[in-house]
């Protein structure tokens, strides 16, 4: 928010309007590329969409979905989860990494569904910060994936190409989150973050960026910088 209202207050107001035109021709960029797009997670309901999430931290999508095919065998609901001896589940989940701050969350996260959300995981968004190992990232994309609200998650790869192309400049996840906000349309927040994600993934890695065949340089503040 902050950095939308230094233009304000600089008198600026038509440099907002020209970011909000660049992007929407990004986000009309990306959806030629992607289409719709949706979570690479693999998951039956929000009990396993929140595991899910919850274990992606520092992780890759592809390592989650081997891991949680088993794991929700072994834990196929929230009860189970939160019944789940500590020892057993660090085991399970070991090779996605941070495994026991990963099974200690998981397991106070399900006792908190259990006790104050009847076994349900809830639907709004301070709710969902208020459970054990959940924050801001965890919370958005529940609400947009599992209850198909508009909500913006930041992750490294939201955070970086939203940066690099100028979208945002923003020091910390809920800077980028608040500027988002106000850069994207309330009605594709949910699909432009799909669309950064699938793109910091494939094109504008942290190493080694795609930035010869990359569509949106044109687009792009950070290309500009390297080349000059």
């Amino acid at each position: 928010m902050l950095y939308y209202l230094s233009y304000i207050k600089s008198g600026e107001i038509y440099k907002i309007k020209k970011m909000k035109k660049n992007t929407n021709d990004i986000y009309q960029i990306l959806y030629e590329k992607f289409g719709q797009a949706g979570c690479e997670l693999n998951f039956n309901n929000n009990y396993e969409l929140i595991v899910a999430v919850i274990l992606s931290a520092r992780c890759t999508d592809k390592r989650v979905n081997i891991i949680s095919k088993d794991l929700f065998k072994k834990y196929p609901t929230v009860e189970s989860l939160a019944n789940a001896n500590i020892e057993e589940l660090e085991k399970a989940i070991y090779s996605c990494g941070f495994y026991k701050n990963k099974a200690k969350n998981l397991i106070g996260m399900a006792k908190d569904v259990v006790e104050r959300f009847n076994g349900n995981v809830p639907s709004e968004f301070e709710d969902l910060i208020s459970l054990s190992g959940v924050g801001r990232k965890t919370a958005n994309v529940v609400l947009a994936v599992g209850f198909s609200k508009q909500a913006i998650a930041v992750d490294t790869h939201v955070f970086r190409v939203s940066n690099r192309l100028g979208i945002v400049d923003a020091k910390t996840p809920y800077d980028c989150e608040m500027g988002l906000q106000q850069e994207v349309d309330k009605d594709k927040w949910a699909t432009f973050h799909h669309y950064l994600v699938l793109f910091g993934r494939y094109v504008c890695k942290s190493q080694n960026p795609s930035c010869k065949n990359c569509e949106l340089k044109e687009h792009c503040k950070y290309v500009n910088t390297i080349n000059k």
